[in-house]
């Protein structure tokens, strides 16, 4: 195909902006979807998405505009899968930015617009809703030209419910973004940007063809796995997948070549054939870094190598998460996993729960520390179990953000109380209208990951965005607290916290789990500890048994000999016995309220 008839472009935007809403308009407008079989979010494929409302996984479509091909990526909106934006950025020319005329530029919209313009991309702004009775799209076409630089005039006016300028953004996406660069006579080189597993195909490759020509059949080679296998069928999705038997420099498809090994088709790798192979390697992407960490541990100790599997499968699809074994003497075997975020932790348990049938306990999430000796040796730990006693370290570093708040300028102090209730530091406040401001502060991570969210959408009835990034790590004043049950540690419920929180911390998890944990024949102390120091505690009273129910009437000898007797074997049981905790108690304490 003619190069100049192709456009490669992604929708960016916040959360809820309707990019799904918009890509549903598209596929409507190019007629790629029977009207009978039209759907909403049409391109969610997964159920959670759909019940969430939410897009997690970047999906791809071709469509025909005029004598145009406009290959099309709906990417997701919220910040931990900001991995899956830059990915589909890679496979781009230009984007589609998208504002929501009722609320203006969000904290997302300024980090996936900075993004576009760091790979150098055409940017086509669009003002979204622009049906709703409280739009307002000259005002924040204004917005858009004072923040982003974006001309007012050139920001289009859409309604991605009802249609309205959808034809007109297709035009303007032709008109201005240009049409991909790449050599049809050169070596094929194409880049894997997604891919997920198949239990009938095997792995299904999404790919960009950057040079040279991809024919159905041929003997391909993935560099960076250096596997070679044959292309069994490569095909456009349009959205149901077509296949062809040629795909040339520029386009965008899916490629199916037989892998069963996950580890051989990544995102990131570049394809080329066996016989003619290109000499460089394209670019790919750069490994995602996790931020927060939990363990992940089969209820039944029986599905651990099942689970192993569907790890492998699930980080095929999703490589922004990380897994390593791990053993919890309260848990048994396990993975230790790391994600992008709280919102990722939530995604993937609940996928592997429901695509892979396991049923999984995860321990509270953590971030990862740096941790200096006493002998200047320095450790990375994730697990809050592997921080060495009080006086074996110096100094614990923790990981801080750089959180930028966006928010209608009314919510400004609680805001900041907010965020210095957090150990907050602010960076700058900048008013973008006389009715929103942006906040920037450095926070803690550990700080971040639990309920910050929850407590910002809250305290501004839903109206504040976050963005954030990694901004390096700094020391802290910070200690390990077990929790204790009969004297032993279990290292599910240890985490560290900031020394003024501990006692807090310490205080809630004995009082909940007090609540939890079944009774026993014995008293069972549950106690909070910072190294040697016990800092709470609470007690879960045994069962008593009466053992002078049968008496009646008599000596009070009898009475006491009876009780004597039941104090001695209390006594034994309680040196000998164990606490059994019911894997439901782990699930109910690990809840965050």
């Amino acid at each position: 195909m003619d190069l100049s008839r192709i456009r490669n472009t992604s929708i960016i935007a916040h959360i809820d902006h309707g990019k799904s809403t918009l890509a549903d308009r598209m596929l409507e407008a190019c007629g790629a979807v029977d009207p009978r079989m039209m759907r909403e979010q049409y391109l969610d494929s997964m159920d959670i998405e759909r019940e969430r409302g939410i897009t997690i996984k970047l999906q791809s479509v071709r469509l025909e505009h005029g004598d145009s091909v406009i290959n099309l990526i709906d990417t997701p909106g919220h910040v931990d899968f900001g991995y899956e934006v830059s990915r589909s950025l890679a496979a781009c020319e230009g984007v589609i930015l998208l504002v929501d005329a009722a609320q203006g530029i969000e904290a997302q919209t300024l980090a996936n617009c900075y993004l576009a313009l760091e790979n150098d991309l055409e940017i086509v702004a669009a003002l979204n809703k622009i049906d709703l009775p409280a739009a307002e799209p000259d005002l924040y076409a204004e917005e858009i030209e004072r923040v982003l630089g974006i001309a007012a005039e050139d920001v289009l006016r859409i309604s991605a419910k009802t249609g309205e300028g959808v034809p007109e953004l297709l035009d303007a996406v032709v008109d201005r973004i240009p049409p991909p660069v790449g050599d049809a006579d050169a070596p094929l080189q194409a880049l894997v940007f997604d891919s997920h597993f198949d239990q009938y195909r095997g792995v299904v490759s999404s790919i960009r063809v950057v040079n040279g020509e991809l024919h159905s059949g041929s003997k391909l080679q993935f560099m960076q796995a250096g596997a070679t296998h044959i292309a069994d069928e490569i095909g456009f999705r349009t959205p149901d997948n077509e296949p062809v038997k040629v795909m040339g420099a520029g386009e965008v498809g899916y490629l199916m070549a037989g892998i069963k090994d996950v580890g051989e088709a990544r995102s990131g790798e570049t394809v080329t054939e066996a016989d003619r192979q290109a000499t460089d390697v394209l670019a790919g992407y750069r490994e995602p870094k996790p931020m927060v960490f939990c363990g992940l541990f089969p209820v039944e100790g029986d599905d651990f190598e099942d689970f192993r599997e569907a790890l492998e499968k699930l980080r095929l699809d999703d490589s922004s998460f990380t897994y390593a074994p791990e053993s919890s003497g309260a848990l048994g075997f396990g993975f230790r996993c790391g994600f992008l975020g709280l919102l990722h932790m939530e995604i993937i348990r609940e996928r592997l729960e429901r695509e892979f049938d396991l049923s999984l306990i995860a321990t509270a999430p953590s971030v990862e520390y740096q941790v200096t000796l006493n002998d200047g040796d320095e450790l990375v730990i994730d697990n809050p179990s592997e921080l060495p006693s009080p006086g074996d370290y110096s100094t614990v570093a923790e990981p801080m953000l750089r959180a930028t708040i966006i928010s209608p300028s009314e919510y400004t102090g609680t805001l900041m109380d907010l965020c210095q209730s957090r150990r907050g530091v602010m960076d700058k406040m900048e008013y973008l209208s006389p009715e929103r401001v942006e906040l920037v502060y450095h926070l803690p991570l550990g700080e971040v990951v639990i309920d910050f969210f929850d407590a910002l959408k809250s305290r501004t009835q839903g109206y504040a965005s976050l963005d954030y990034e990694p901004e390096g790590h700094e020391p802290a004043d910070l200690v390990r607290v077990d929790i204790l049950l009969h004297g032993e540690p279990v290292d599910a419920f240890s985490t560290i916290v900031h020394r003024d929180n501990s006692y807090e911390y310490g205080k809630t998890m004995t009082d909940k789990l007090r609540e939890i944990i079944p009774r026993q024949q014995f008293d069972v102390p549950i106690q909070a500890a910072i190294g040697g120091k016990i800092i709470a505690r609470q007690t879960v009273k045994a069962f008593r048994k009466d053992v002078t129910a049968k008496l009646y009437g008599g000596d009070i000898s009898r009475k006491r000999k009876l009780l004597e007797k039941q104090k001695q074997g209390k006594k034994r049981m309680k040196n000998i016995g164990a606490v059994e905790i019911p894997p439901d108690a782990f699930i109910s304490a690990l809840k965050l309220d």
